[in-house]
């Protein structure tokens, strides 16, 4: 904060004036306590003005008037400064649950002519790709709509299409989320407005099911599993810690049950799964790993987690394949241009059972698919 500064003293009396033209001008500073210091202004010598009916009140009136916008130009400038200030301290921060206060400046059309949509690499045995799985966390699947984003999934044409935070009670799902060409399985919060999933798959799936099983968990629709021929599929949305980690304790509960639920399924059958973990697992998936210790998503404990979750028999796709890639993100803030300048963090995963990890061919992120924070993810593999 800028010092204080003391009142502009009163003009001097004519004498007094002249008296004070042969004395020193050094500005007086009076230290008033640790923190607030005051500066006497010296006073100023007579300016010349043209010739007046009442000179006084001239010299009194332009000195007054010239003082106040000394101190107007003073605040503004310190103003300035301390606007300076509050920005070189925004850094990058973990998306956290109903943040109102972040003002978009994220880009909102996208080219679709300009996607690649095909997978061009073969996999570990030398094999092409056969199937694709799109995973997206749209923010809300009414607001992606009007996006361009039900265009951008039918020129994807995945075969599997995996949806987070769709935000929509299952009787408000619009028609136009209701893809064309695939079986639809969607699922909702107990809260209006509030995570929600949807699933969309070419083929059929042999079983479909929401949720953990645990009545504490499952109200907020942030599982999806679907059993196929030879694989499951887990669509996930998994909680954030929330503004100061005050809902840390749930998460890490959250991921103990989950991991339960996925060496479960792994027994029987390898697991795919997709969707936003909301942890950004070393420092190099995101932009500003010092500044984000003690933010949701980058804490030691929701870190560690997602190690030893790995470390239970899965791998993470895109880090298999790319072990050194920087600057390759899914995720930016909506504030202070953060996806234009690339601050972002990977938040969101393909993560498989060991024993498939020579099937995946390809895993890219479609960042320049907008409309909302996050861009979609996709798995190409051999299946």
């Amino acid at each position: 904060m800028p010092p204080k500064r003391g009142r502009p003293p009163k003009v001097a009396k004519a004498a007094e004036r002249n008296e004070e033209e042969g004395k020193s001008k050094k500005k007086r500073v009076n230290k008033k306590s640790e923190n607030e210091i005051e500066i006497e202004e010296p006073v100023k010598k007579k300016q010349k003005l043209p010739e007046s009916t009442n000179h006084d009140q001239d010299v009194n009136v332009n000195n007054s008037s010239t003082e106040k916008e000394k101190n107007q130009n003073s605040k503004e400038k310190n103003g300035a400064k301390k606007n300076e200030k509050v920005k070189a301290k925004i850094t990058d921060k973990a998306p956290q649950a109903n943040d109102k206060s972040q003002t978009s400046t994220n880009k909102a059309e996208t080219n679709l002519d300009d996607i690649d949509y095909e997978c061009h690499k073969e996999n570990a045995d030398g094999e092409k790709a056969n199937f694709k799985i799109c995973s997206w966390n749209v923010a809300g699947i009414r607001a992606v709509i009007k996006k361009k984003g039900i265009e951008y999934l039918v020129k994807e044409d995945a075969d599997i299409i995996a949806l987070q935070e769709t935000k929509c009670n299952l009787k408000d799902i619009p028609n136009e989320a209701k893809l064309k060409g695939y079986h639809r399985y969607f699922v909702d919060s107990k809260k209006a407005g509030y995570c929600g999933l949807a699933l969309y798959s070419k083929k059929e799936p042999i079983k479909v099911s929401n949720g953990l099983k645990n009545p504490e968990f499952d109200i907020e629709g942030r599982l999806i599993t679907a059993e196929f021929d030879t694989f499951y599929l887990i669509n996930v949305y998994v909680p954030n810690a929330g503004q100061k980690l005050k809902t840390l304790p749930k998460r890490l509960e959250w991921n103990q049950a989950f991991k339960k639920h996925v060496q479960e399924l792994d027994k029987k059958k390898p697991v795919i799964i997709c969707g936003d973990m909301n942890v950004a697992h070393h420092e190099i998936d995101l932009k500003n790993p010092k500044t984000n210790t003690k933010n949701a998503g980058f804490t030691k404990e929701e870190r560690d987690d997602m190690t030893d979750f790995l470390e239970s028999g899965f791998v993470d796709s895109f880090r298999l394949l790319y072990p050194d890639k920087t600057d390759a993100y899914t995720f930016w803030a909506y504030f202070n241009n953060a996806r234009a300048k690339n601050v972002g963090w990977r938040l969101d995963y393909y993560l498989v059972s060991e024993r498939m990890k020579n099937k995946i061919c390809d895993i890219v992120n479609r960042d320049k698919v907008y409309g909302s924070d996050h861009c979609p993810v996709i798995f190409y593999g051999k299946l």
